[in-house]
């Protein structure tokens, strides 16, 4: 489904901009892919580079060196092609829950009648028809995420692009959402490229993990999760899910393996 060759990126320092330094390297050579249907997990350190990969992909920004197919064509640069969700739901203050669901597709000119007539069919399976007509300031974290899940959802890409989603959420809360993404990702199979820091959540949702290094970011190791589907809570304590937490604790670390966090 989506394809990144050998993608380059070099930001401009400020005394660079003036002639007088030399540019800072991001990404250097990154390749990886995502298979239709498929959910997988990008981890590394914080600022080596993930966010920028996202802008890239989804045509924000431009590579200097490198491709980006999606399903064998060539898309860097272009956006409309993904839907991007954000760390930050950037839900509208001003439009009830059914109106920010729906922004993507007013963008793609769909009329709003039509918009919401897609989203009300959604609302009741992310748990959200109770909250139809509220107002984003009213809901907990975890129903605004859902919110913009939905809205990510309904722009109708091939590909999803989630960011951290569940960065800024309390642990409890975090894990109500891995299993209720689980049980909307099981029913519709959408393709999933994931940005987190979080380890466990990582091998938890993910069918396979990508491990960046510092920057400038490389694919240094990548991870097949072969557990078994559906996934729960008690997957968590389980021994192989252990041995595997332990495998990408030394990719990331090597012997400092003291935090599930990065």
């Amino acid at each position: 489904m989506l394809e990144v060759k050998k993608l380059v990126k070099t930001y401009a320092t400020k005394a660079e901009k003036k002639g007088k330094g030399v540019s800072t390297l991001v990404l250097d050579e990154i390749s990886l892919s995502v298979k239709e249907g498929e959910f997988v997990s990008i981890v590394g350190p914080s600022g080596c580079g993930k966010s920028t990969l996202f802008n890239l992909i989804s045509g924000i920004e431009n590579p200097d060196q490198g491709q980006i197919l999606l399903r064998g064509k060539e898309i860097a640069g272009e956006r409309g092609h993904v839907s991007y969700m954000l760390q930050k739901d950037l839900l509208l203050p001003w439009r009830t829950v059914l109106d920010n669901c729906i922004l993507g597709l007013e963008l793609q000119g769909y009329s709003r009648e039509e918009c919401r007539s897609k989203a009300q069919a959604l609302l009741e399976e992310f748990g959200l028809a109770l909250y139809s007509k509220s107002y984003p300031q009213t809901l907990s974290g975890g129903m605004r995420q859902r919110v913009a899940f939905l809205r990510t959802m309904l722009a109708n890409k091939d590909v999803l692009l989630l960011d951290e989603p569940f960065g800024s959420l309390d642990a409890y809360t975090k894990s109500e959402m891995h299993e209720w993404l689980m049980s909307v990702w099981n029913k519709y199979r959408s393709t999933i490229l994931f940005i987190t820091h979080d380890i466990e959540e990582a091998l938890f949702l993910s069918d396979r993990i990508y491990v960046l290094s510092s920057q400038p970011a490389r694919v240094q190791n990548s991870l097949a999760v072969n557990l078994p589907r559906p996934r729960s809570r008690e997957l968590l304590v389980g021994q192989e899910f252990n041995q595997l937490k332990k495998y990408l604790l030394q990719a990331l670390f090597g012997d400092k393996t003291t935090s599930g966090n990065i």
